[in-house]
């Protein structure tokens, strides 16, 4: 039988249709014993005349259709519904002209013909069945060479999943178990494997399977529930591995999916819901320049930005390898042909008056900066420059050129600043406030705290540490920060540019405070248990607590629950610059003097 079924399947333009026609010629056959037509003479030429015009019938159809034509992969559902659909034509066809032939003497019964077709149906269902049979057979992965596999989820995702692996010579796993929280699920079986309990039972169940992985496949579960799974499968010596959330997955589920999870996974949040109308509304069909492009948020902002249809979509960075990168990100291709990609540094003042006049953008999305706090904490005239005096370079350009929507990137490190970034941030914020009252336009800022992945932040450098099996370094066993993921800033951001009121600082719901500790022994259950945790101490200009609303400032939630807004100080922008230094405040202030209105002639600092 193997041989034989191993043959066919290496010929699938040629089993399917001579068997399915070849089952009309012995199911009539077939039906024709049944009723025992065959006393009467004349009847076997009928019965061949019938069996030739339903073959016939039956040939056509099935090409019109495509089943020979190898629209669809044998024996699949899609395939099998099309089949079904001819048979069911063919033998109304058949039975018809039977039964009309009847009416002009014929002797052969169309209870013959409706037999006959009733068993040739049972044909196409029993080849169809083994021929399914042997190609999953044919597939499965040999299970000692696989990880033993716990999955997590008996619905869709785990049903994928589970058929998957089965379904996969070359799979690294294979399901010995399914656990699922919802009782109506208790005596489920996904291709032969059962569901043996919930999360409570991941300890038990590994003993009883000797199972070494846990698969969590559940698209929609919770950063809660994901770090719980992983607590008790690491308790376990389980390996753990999950699905993406269902927004990053195209298409259906499949192992390449599978991967171990990410801190995304154990501190990300409920997805972000925006008002995709009201941001469509401000940037489908407008020119958008995005500063910092090339960087973690400045590259994720530019390809969501990209899906609401800009007229055209600028990308200004001063690093050119960020750029090409982020082409090859966006479009698969990294020519660096195209005037959507510009170098340009935003301290060059006479180069972003060039710039706007030549392309008049009419939303900005300012992400250029210097970011990183001990680096600028020992050279602050650097982030003066970048991160004030580069503002201000953008915000007399927009305003000479009539940009219509301003959106400046901030930090929570620029409320009640103690560090240079915060307080050049800080100076950046009052100088878009400022703007905005002079232009009564929706210049705003947008401020939030740490993101996970970012280059510079703690998770790749704690990533990197783990991977060189170097013990994590954390400031201080108390420190906290906030955190959020680049995807989530972003759609928040775009939010925020859709809802600020002119000269507002809008800051994003960051969750509550993180505890470094906890992230770090997270990452190293997970990873890499038994690595150490140093403490270094914090550094000159690190809070050990970081705060979103400054002391003085109130917020107040309006139109997006996610979003505070608070009024932008119209303050000496170089007032802003206290915590830096007396001389840092004078210095910046003649910067800024120099400047002078919105020429672009006017001195700019090199």
């Amino acid at each position: 039988m193997k041989p034989a079924l191993a043959w066919a399947y290496r010929r699938p333009g040629l089993f399917p249709i001579s068997v399915d026609l070849a089952a009309w010629a012995v199911g009539l056959f077939v039906g024709a014993i049944l009723k025992l037509v065959f006393s009467v003479g004349a009847t076997g030429w009928e019965l061949l005349v019938t069996t030739v015009a339903a073959i016939g019938l039956h040939a056509g159809l099935g090409w019109a259709i495509g089943i020979y034509r190898h629209r669809w992969r044998v024996s699949s559902f899609d395939e099998v519904s099309a089949l079904g659909v001819v048979w069911a034509v063919t033998s109304v066809i058949v039975i018809l002209g039977t039964f009309a032939a009847r009416q002009l003497g014929s002797d052969l019964p169309t209870s013959a013909v409706i037999m006959g077709s009733l068993t040739v149906l049972g044909i196409h269902g029993f080849v169809r069945t083994v021929w399914r049979r042997f190609w999953e057979e044919n597939r499965r992965p040999n299970a000692e060479a696989c990880q033993p596999t716990i999955v997590f989820g008996a619905g869709e995702g785990g049903a994928q999943m589970v058929r998957a692996m089965m379904l996969d010579a070359d799979s690294a796993f294979y399901p010995v178990a399914l656990l699922d929280d919802d009782p109506n699920k208790r005596n489920r079986e996904l291709d032969g494997v059962r569901v043996m309990g919930t999360r409570f039972d991941v300890a038990t169940v590994a003993r009883q399977t000797g199972a070494e992985v846990l698969l969590i496949a559940l698209p929609s579960a919770t950063s809660t529930l994901i770090k719980e799974l992983t607590e008790k499968a690491v308790a376990a010596g389980l390996e753990v591995r999950v699905l993406p959330a269902a927004s990053e997955l195209v298409g259906k589920m499949t192992l390449a999916d599978v991967r171990p999870p990410t801190v995304d996974d154990l501190l990300g949040r409920d997805p972000v819901e925006i008002d995709l109308d009201a941001v469509a509304d401000y940037i489908r069909g407008k020119r958008v320049l995005i500063t910092g492009a090339g960087g973690s948020i400045g590259s994720e902002l530019s390809r969501q930005i990209r899906g609401f249809g800009p007229s055209e979509l600028y990308l200004l960075d001063r690093d050119e390898s960020a750029l090409h990168g982020l082409q090859l990100s966006m479009e698969g291709r990294a020519l660096l042909d195209t005037d959507m990609l510009v170098v340009a540094n935003i301290r060059d003042r006479a180069r972003m008056f060039e710039l706007f006049e030549k392309y008049r953008p009419q939303v900005v999305f300012h992400t250029a900066a210097l970011k990183h706090l001990t680096l600028l904490e020992n050279h602050p005239t650097e982030g003066m420059k970048t991160n004030t005096v580069g503002t201000k370079n953008l915000l007399d350009a927009a305003r000479h050129i009539g940009v219509e929507r301003f959106v400046n990137i901030s930090t929570d490190k620029a409320a009640d600043p103690t560090s240079v970034l915060g307080a050049t941030k800080l100076a950046a914020e009052r100088l878009t406030a400022e703007m905005a009252q002079t232009t009564g336009l929706p210049y705003v800022s947008v401020r939030f705290g740490n993101v996970l992945g970012s280059r510079g932040s703690v998770l790749p450098t704690f990533m990197g540490q783990l991977e060189q099996g170097q013990p994590i370094t954390v400031t201080h066993p108390d420190v906290t920060r906030y955190f959020m993921t680049i995807p989530e800033a972003v759609r928040l951001v775009v939010q925020a540019g859709a809802i600020g009121e002119p000269g507002e600082v809008m800051i994003l719901d960051m969750g509550e405070p993180v505890k470094i500790v906890d992230l770090a022994e997270q990452l190293i259950n997970t990873l890499r248990p038994g690595t150490k945790i140093e403490f270094t101490g914090l550094r000159p200009g690190e809070k050990l607590h970081e705060i979103l609303i400054g002391a003085e400032e109130i917020g107040e939630v309006k139109a997006h629950p996610r979003i505070t807004h608070t009024a932008g100080e119209l303050a000496d922008a170089s007032d802003a610059l206290e915590a830096v230094g007396e001389s840092a405040v004078l210095e910046v202030r003649m910067m800024l003097s120099d400047l002078g209105g919105t020429s672009p002639h006017s001195h700019a600092p090199q």
